[in-house]
């Protein structure tokens, strides 16, 4: 049988109307309606009507993206979907990677990515904080470029996405700085993205000290398929482990390109993207170009990536 990976998208990934190619799905509308109750908020009419700006903010986003993703793999299940190799989650998608592999539960996952959205949100002030994509520089001229450019703020290499994309954050001055000299140093494009948190860097050790006191009341357990988690690149085996990585996630960046090269260097050659979207499987497909990359849409490509992980 195949080994494959599993693998759930973060903030960004969001769009409005994502869950309408799976909405027949029984599994999907109940793990809406579990959201809701436990969030207080129409989670389904925040993914179906929106509007886009609604979903932007991070309070709702962190909390959505959770939603399709479990949705979306509970539909997996439900089709005869079997138990993957390994799981792995970008950012966000670290919360809806452990609850699919037993760490979390549900409603927990819920309210701790609510709380680490408004922990983000309230650790920067409104408009000192900056994000941005670089285009066309590997990892280590992006992070030469961030300590040239940082100039006693902080600028940091924050999303190492895929080679030639590597995300910055930090102080909105810095991150300008680091936009035009990226491009001096031969980037293609450096886009500041439409996110108000600069998530992944210094900035957020506040909001991390603030998650780290609500994870002690959360109880999580030890996963029954391994979860590659962002800060390490590593899959934890104790519940204080996969605790701690999640709090050094939120100042440490996602180190993307190494959790693929990791699931395929245990054997896995096919990874899905289990959240209605494509934005990983470009990502993936970069990284490693041997690797049989899937996202899922809609039911037609959800059954075709059950058909190719049972193969």
């Amino acid at each position: 049988m195949t080994q494959f990976a599993i693998t759930f998208a973060g903030q960004g990934s969001q769009s409005v109307g994502m869950m309408a190619g799976l909405e027949a799905q029984p599994a999907v509308r109940q793990a809406f309606d579990e959201a809701s109750a436990a969030l207080g908020m129409d989670m389904w009419a925040l993914q179906a009507i929106g509007p886009a700006e609604l979903q932007s903010q991070t309070v709702n986003t962190q909390p959505l993206m959770l939603v399709a993703g479990i949705a979306t793999w509970r539909a997996w299940q439900a089709l005869g979907g079997a138990q993957p190799a390994v799981f792995a989650g970008h950012s966000l998608g670290e919360y809806t990677a452990l609850v699919a592999a037993g760490a979390l539960d549900f409603s927990d996952a819920l309210r701790l990515v609510k709380l680490r959205a408004e922990a983000m949100q309230d650790a920067v002030p409104a408009g000192t904080g900056g994000i941005a994509a670089v285009l066309g520089l590997d990892a280590a001229e992006v992070m030469q470029v961030c300590v040239d450019a940082a100039q006693g703020e902080v600028l940091e290499a924050v999303n190492l996405n895929s080679p030639g994309q590597i995300v910055i954050a930090g102080h909105r001055a810095a991150v300008e700085r680091g936009m035009a000299l990226a491009k001096e140093r031969g980037a293609k494009r450096a886009i500041m993205l439409p996110m108000s948190v600069p998530s992944h860097c210094a900035l957020m050790k506040p909001a991390a000290e603030r998650l780290q006191t609500a994870l002690q009341s959360v109880n999580v357990r030890v996963p029954a398929v391994g979860v590659i988690q962002n800060a390490h690149v590593k899959a934890f085996s104790s519940a204080d482990e996969i605790k701690a990585a999640l709090v050094a996630q939120l100042y440490s960046p996602v180190r993307w390109i190494e959790t693929i090269q990791a699931a395929a260097a245990i054997g896995v050659t096919t990874v899905v993207e289990c959240v209605p979207g494509k934005v990983l499987t470009g990502l993936n497909k970069r990284i490693d170009g041997a690797l049989n990359c899937l996202a899922i849409t809609d039911i037609a490509s959800l059954e075709a990536a059950i058909s190719a992980s049972q193969a």
